[in-house]
């Protein structure tokens, strides 16, 4: 009797979605994995892929069986599942299902997500029409019977940081609010990563705004007393995490390239902010949002001296050449403010989209 207990296999055992033959729903069933057997490996060829707004990408993941070049063992089938990790790594969003002849997209990832299936082993999955909420991690994973194995692959963007405050002025935006406020200037609240790498390429900024993983930080290149004090090391200060409802600071928003055109409206006199929104909607466009104006500067390097109105009531202008009377020190955009709205005249950007 003792014998035959040496005869039981080793074996580890997890929890994972039941590949279902009739759904590709959610169902739970305890997988079982013999160590003596090939294990199932899935691999990303590249760890971080670039694209823009607007563009297709290909997020590679390819499924191997270890010491081998088979892709499957064909006795079972092969379930591949696509899903994007949250900026906190809380949770997953489901984007991709597919098993034999049976394929499932999520949300809206619906009609713009498919595999590229250039061999038997392939599990990449092409994204179309690329979005600014498409930015952050995704997660590949292939179930064959008892295995499965996952890889982690970065879709990052062409595009730039900005820090936001409303027209009622510094930290008076909630997390919630921060979220809103950077779509409704055609953009969206922007990461950790992005701040980090806007800080690398130079962006200074004194004032503490919200990230999407909920934290609140602000990029110093330039050390100074009211900024965290001279005597400290550049960098990005962390605030921490705060409560979203309660806790109030500015945003830091990313937004990408465009389709379509921005430009200064050459009119004969200076406009009010309603005569300038009427402006543009004449001319076939619409008034130009915050985010359009520091995608026009940051990517297609517009350079304009004149302040001209934008969509949030704020006037700002571009300036990629600094030059004299037109920030001599820096290229950037240039922020005039919140000026009356029924009194001040400025002229004013627009946008028109490309169908």
């Amino acid at each position: 009797m003792m014998s035959l207990l040496f005869l039981v296999l080793i074996s580890v055992c997890w929890a994972d979605p039941h590949p279902d033959n009739s759904s590709l729903e959610h169902e739970r069933i305890i997988h079982i994995q013999e160590e003596n057997g090939p294990r199932l490996l899935v691999v990303a060829e590249q760890a971080k892929i670039f694209s823009q707004r607007g563009g297709n990408v290909t997020l590679p993941c390819k499924f191997y069986h270890e010491h081998t070049s088979i892709a499957g063992s064909g006795t079972h089938k092969i379930r591949v599942k696509w899903t994007k990790l949250t900026s906190d790594y809380l949770k997953e969003v489901d984007v991709f299902v597919a098993m034999g002849h049976h394929r499932k997209s999520y949300g809206k990832y619906q009609g713009r997500v498919f595999l590229r299936e250039s061999s038997e082993n392939d599990a990449s999955l092409i994204i179309t029409n690329i979005m600014l909420e498409d930015y952050g991690r995704y997660k590949c994973e292939v179930i064959e019977g008892l295995e499965d194995d996952t890889a982690v692959v970065a879709l990052s963007l062409e595009g730039v940081v900005f820090p936001y405050s409303p027209r009622l002025g510094r930290y008076n935006l909630n997390f919630h609010e921060a979220q809103q406020a950077c779509l409704d200037q055609d953009s969206i609240i922007a990461s950790f990563d992005q701040l980090y790498e806007a800080w690398r390429s130079g962006l200074d900024w004194c004032n503490a705004g919200w990230l999407s993983d909920g934290s609140v930080q602000y990029p110093i290149t330039k050390p100074r007393e009211p900024c965290g004090g001279k005597n400290t090391v550049p960098g990005v200060r962390n605030y921490g995490f705060w409560d979203k409802d309660k806790s109030r600071y500015d945003v830091f928003c990313f937004t990408s390239n465009f389709n379509g055109r921005f430009y200064y409206l050459i009119h004969p006199t200076k406009l009010t902010y309603d005569e300038a929104v009427q402006a543009c909607l004449k001319d076939g466009a619409q008034i130009a949002k915050v985010g359009q104006i520091f995608a026009a500067w940051k990517l297609l390097g517009y350079d304009r001296c004149d302040a001209g109105w934008l969509a949030d009531g704020s006037v700002r202008y571009p300036i990629s050449r600094p030059r004299k009377r037109c920030s001599p020190n820096e290229a950037a955009v240039r922020f005039v403010g919140f000026p009356d709205k029924k009194h001040k005249l400025y002229g004013v950007y627009c946008f028109r989209a490309y169908n």
